[in-house]
């Protein structure tokens, strides 16, 4: 009855059984756009478009000139519009996935012979392509908006018209090409909106630009004003969020309500993971799904046979419903890897936002000096030279795991479904095969043991063994506890074999889970420096922090105004009182100067005292740089100190 009952199954698509199996064949596309004659014509048109940027900027002398030109992006500046590097990096990151899987890395090639070096030089041709969409944006003038307005509407055009000639390739799936320059065309499209936006909207804005508008900016201010406001009640503080409250938090994880921005870099990464999310899962969906389809499809009756030859003969049952017990096993695969792809994929979204909602409040806690509860150890915030190579690997870093973490995740979690189908599911549908339960249940008595012997312990616990005695809790009944401590050892003994299976399940799941985010780290808190993606993060965290403090940027701007107030008062007295010679008016305009200047210097002492990345400059305690702690000044630890020690206390009371 249960074998009649698996064949009257009604299988998907089973019948008639296809004798044969088409498969397209895709040929080669010309598109009209030919792609070599498109990349020389857009490199010289980049080549003359850096060309006149360099003209414009020497003649301008804005910012650093040629220099700046150079370094069109300060990665550093919290306060500049961060669409165009993070278009930019968008269109990078998918010009090196189609790299990956291209059979010619470099469009001027023509045969695939020494594919390597080709690629080599790919990595360095595909920055340069792209370096000019971001330097238009640098000079801050309508010269710049304009071409670079020109430049992405040329590589938008290009990509769209080739995409539109030939929507389909042999590229892994016919369309496969389309579907991955997709978040390409979004990126191009974004640069091709954003400069004619920064041309006619955003240009009386731009032309205000000078090196120092990131100090001058507001947004810094604006912190150390919320920062400095009255706390509310710790009453109100200690309530608990929502769950709606939390989803809303964890999702507008950019939002600006607590005054605070992400930094570029930060940004940067978002998207690139985003893109990086997306193309992975485009690579192995193609990649895997039309074969398991295709060979779907093929299966026909003479595969009886073939599982004949490997002694598997379903008793009763012809070639036509051994064969469509095949096709329907097989589209149980097939359904399992791609509900592996989906979990994977929510998995790494899910991990991705929890990942930003935790760079927030690492460097919102670093920004208040709590380096204990960041890195679970006293750690000095400084720049030093692994610190700099991790910061500017940071973002690649990033989205190199997390590729390698998608491929793990959905490995591992189309094994499980697999088991969870073939050994539990299916059997429990049709109601045969029930091997899994067959040995559980012979176990029984082992697992009934088991159970009984851990309620016993719970029970005792509770009624037992615990006593209350106003309020307090203490142990009672000590020699049976110790008799039962002593007869429950052999039990204890399997049931800690359990637990170590389980422990091992656990923690090989949490990893694969969290294979992709560098803010956390796989391994124990005390070898966390093991760990190189985590001490990526940890060195990028101090880079930002100690270069981009919002409260030592903001007094640096206090200082550069109160300079700027300074040298104006000074010019208008002069011109005011041009030919005068007069003692008293003098020594009140000195007077009021040496006030300010006063105040000045002070404000300067405070920041430079309270400044980490300058510990290390200070003539008078260079001597003494282990007694400072992430740039504060302590107190020595013996009585009685010599003239260092003295020093020390007398900067620490005049910082205080």
């Amino acid at each position: 009855m249960e074998e009649d009952a698996l064949f009257d199954y009604e299988y998907p698509s089973l019948d008639p059984l296809p004798p044969k199996v088409q498969v397209e064949i895709i040929p080669p596309c010309d598109p009209t756009a030919d792609e070599r004659l498109c990349h020389v014509c857009i490199s010289a048109i980049s080549l003359v478009v850096m060309l006149i940027l360099a003209v414009l900027a020497r003649r301008t002398k804005q910012g650093e000139g040629l220099l700046g030109l150079l370094s069109p992006v300060n990665f550093l500046d919290h306060t500049k519009h961060k669409g165009l590097a993070v278009a930019v990096f968008g269109v990078l990151f998918c010009k090196l996935c189609g790299l990956v899987v291209s059979e010619k890395p470099l469009p001027f090639t023509t045969s695939a012979d020494n594919k390597q070096n080709w690629m080599i030089l790919a990595l360095l041709y595909y920055p340069a392509l792209c370096y000019p969409l971001l330097a238009c944006g640098t000079l801050h003038n309508k010269v710049g908006f304009v071409l670079g307005s020109l430049l992405s509407w040329t590589h938008f055009g290009v990509l769209v018209w080739q995409k539109i000639d030939c929507p389909k390739t042999p590229q892994i799936h016919k369309y496969y090409s389309l579907f991955s320059s997709l978040p390409q065309i979004a990126c191009l499209a974004f640069l091709s909106f954003q400069y004619p936006l920064l041309l006619f909207k955003g240009f009386q804005v731009a032309e205000e630009h000078n090196a120092s508008q990131d100090l001058n900016s507001s947004y810094y201010k604006e912190y150390v004003k919320r920062i400095l406001k009255k706390k509310k009640s710790s009453r109100v503080s200690a309530e608990k969020p929502s769950l709606l409250r939390r989803i809303i938090d964890a999702v507008n994880v950019c939002s600006s309500e607590d005054v605070f921005r992400f930094p570029l870099k930060l940004a940067i990464s978002g998207l690139v993971s985003v893109i990086a999310l997306y193309q992975m899962a485009l690579v192995l969906v193609l990649t895997v799904v039309p074969t398991l389809q295709i060979a779907r499809m093929g299966v026909t009756e003479e595969v009886a046979y073939l599982l004949a030859g490997f002694r598997i003969n379903l008793a009763g049952a012809t070639n036509a419903e051994v064969a469509r017990i095949v096709v329907y096993y097989m589209w149980c695969v097939e359904v399992c890897y791609i509900a592996a792809m989906t979990l994977s994929c929510i998995v790494n979204l899910l991990m991705l936002i929890r990942s930003m909602v935790l760079h927030r409040s690492n460097l919102k806690g670093l920004y208040r000096g709590d380096v204990y509860n960041v890195y679970n150890c006293q750690r000095s915030v400084r720049p030093s030279r692994p610190a700099l190579v991790c910061w500017m690997g940071y973002t690649s870093f990033t989205a190199a795991h997390l590729c390698l973490g998608m491929i793990i995740q959905t490995a591992v979690f189309f094994l499980c479904l697999l088991v969870a189908a073939f050994l539990i599911i299916m059997p429990v549908l049709h109601g045969e095969n029930l091997l899994l339960f067959r040995l559980l249940w012979s176990m029984w008595p082992f697992w009934l043991m088991l159970l009984v012997a851990v309620a016993i312990q719970h029970a005792c616990a509770r009624f037992c063994f615990i006593k209350k005695i106003s309020g307090t809790r203490d142990l009672d009944n000590r020699g049976s506890l110790f008799l039962l401590t002593y007869l429950l050892f052999p039990v204890n003994v399997l049931v800690g074999v359990l637990l170590g299976l389980w422990r091992m399940v656990i923690t090989a799941l949490f990893n694969i889970v969290h294979m992709g985010r560098t803010d956390i780290s796989l391994l124990n808190r005390n070898v966390e420096a093991f760990d190189p993606a985590y001490r990526c993060y940890a060195h990028y965290l101090k880079i930002e922090v100690s270069q981009s403090h919002p409260v030592m940027k903001a007094f640096c701007g206090m200082l550069l105004q109160s300079a700027g107030e300074e040298r104006g008062a000074a010019s208008r007295g002069r011109d005011a009182e041009e030919g005068m010679e007069l003692v008293r008016p003098e020594k009140q305009s000195l007077t009021v100067s040496s006030a300010r200047r006063a105040r000045a210097h002070w404000r300067l002492l405070y920041t430079l005292v309270n400044n980490p990345s300058l510990v290390g400059t200070r003539k008078h305690f260079r001597s003494d740089a282990a007694g400072f702690l992430n740039g504060s000044l302590t107190r020595p630890s013996q009585k009685g100190g010599g003239t260092h020690g003295g020093g020390r206390e007398a900067g620490g009371a005049a910082a205080n």
